[in-house]
């Protein structure tokens, strides 16, 4: 008896249900993942704050960094500038007149409305003196060319105060209201431009790194510093295509790493549907494989914190 078979039959002494020729589990070799935030700006300018540093656990809504912003402070300045102007036209186009204007009119209209009484009269008296053979016809004649004139007088400032009184013509008023929704709509952009010149915490996480000094320029759109939810690490490992069927969005999994203890519970959540040649670094000794099909597992919060990002995995299939 060769030592491999007293070994055989020493392991079915002891566990009659083992057998000599059981496979082993199937495990995966791979890797955790971090799904970080990347915070940038869709404006450009110089970096003029940087108060966290990598490391700095930061809360919902904390500041992570300042642009320069003094051109955007002077454009909404001048955006609420403008606003103010023709909220003030619009207002104008509401009322009539000022009070003064409309008193002048109205003393305008008085005066007229005396010379027409005036010239009524003379024309009254004209009339009389003609008859009477005291006055020519010609002068008649200028008296109630004269009372004409002071009448229409009358009808022409007493339709300038009608006028006077009124507000702007509905098509004035529309633009002018139209002209001041327009300058809060340009306030809002000049607003948002000037926010975005200082980002804040979307989520409460970890500051993985920074990209930028205090001073230097970043370009619009370039990350300045990158940022670790809690609970977006997850494990990405490595199967090959006999192993593929086994498994399906939803399973069960345990995760076991380096100073990880005890398994961590995770579930699969991504099967690639192309396959790809086996990555470089997949910490594995037992992987042949050239071809394999990339799964991504997601632990929950709790198991999430004990893994790190680049951190080599083994996984395996959680029993049933």
């Amino acid at each position: 008896m060769n030592r491999t078979t007293a070994r055989c039959c020493l392991v079915l002494a002891l566990s009659p249900l083992a057998g000599c020729n059981d496979p082993p589990a199937p495990h995966w070799s791979g890797y955790a993942e971090g799904d970080y935030v990347r915070i940038a700006s869709p404006l450009g300018g110089a970096l003029v704050a940087l108060p966290v540093r990598a490391g700095d656990p930061v809360a919902a809504g904390a500041p992570l960094f300042t642009l320069e912003s003094g051109a955007e402070q002077a454009a909404r300045a001048e955006a609420q500038a403008r606003l103010l102007a023709s909220e003030a036209q619009a207002r104008n186009t509401d009322s009539g007149r000022r009070a003064d204007e409309i008193a002048v009119t109205r003393a305008q209209l008085a005066q007229a409305r005396a010379q027409a009484a005036l010239a009524r009269s003379e024309l009254a008296r004209g009339r009389q003196l003609v008859q009477q053979g005291f006055l020519s016809q010609a002068r008649l004649d200028d008296l109630q060319t004269a009372a004409a004139q002071t009448g229409e007088r009358v009808a022409e400032l007493d339709a300038a105060l009608r006028v006077a009184e009124l507000p702007a013509r509905p098509d004035e008023r529309s633009a002018a209201r139209a002209t001041a929704t327009a300058g809060a709509q340009a306030l809002a952009q000049s607003q948002w431009r000037l926010d975005q010149k200082a980002q804040r915490a979307p989520v409460a996480a970890l500051v993985s790194d920074t990209y930028y000094r205090v001073g230097e320029w970043v370009n619009a759109g370039a990350p300045v510093l990158a940022l670790l939810p809690a609970g977006a690490v997850k494990a990405r490992f490595f199967v090959t295509e006999p192993e593929l069927a086994t498994l399906a969005p939803g399973q069960a999994v345990l995760i076991g790493c380096d100073g990880c203890g005890a398994p961590l519970p995770a579930r699969i959540v991504r099967i690639a549907t192309q396959a790809e040649f086996t990555p470089p670094v997949i910490f594995s000794e037992t992987q042949r494989a050239r071809l394999v099909f990339m799964v991504e597992a997601l632990p929950d919060a709790a198991a999430a914190a004990r893994l790190k990002p680049g951190q080599p995995i083994d996984v395996r299939r959680a029993p049933a």
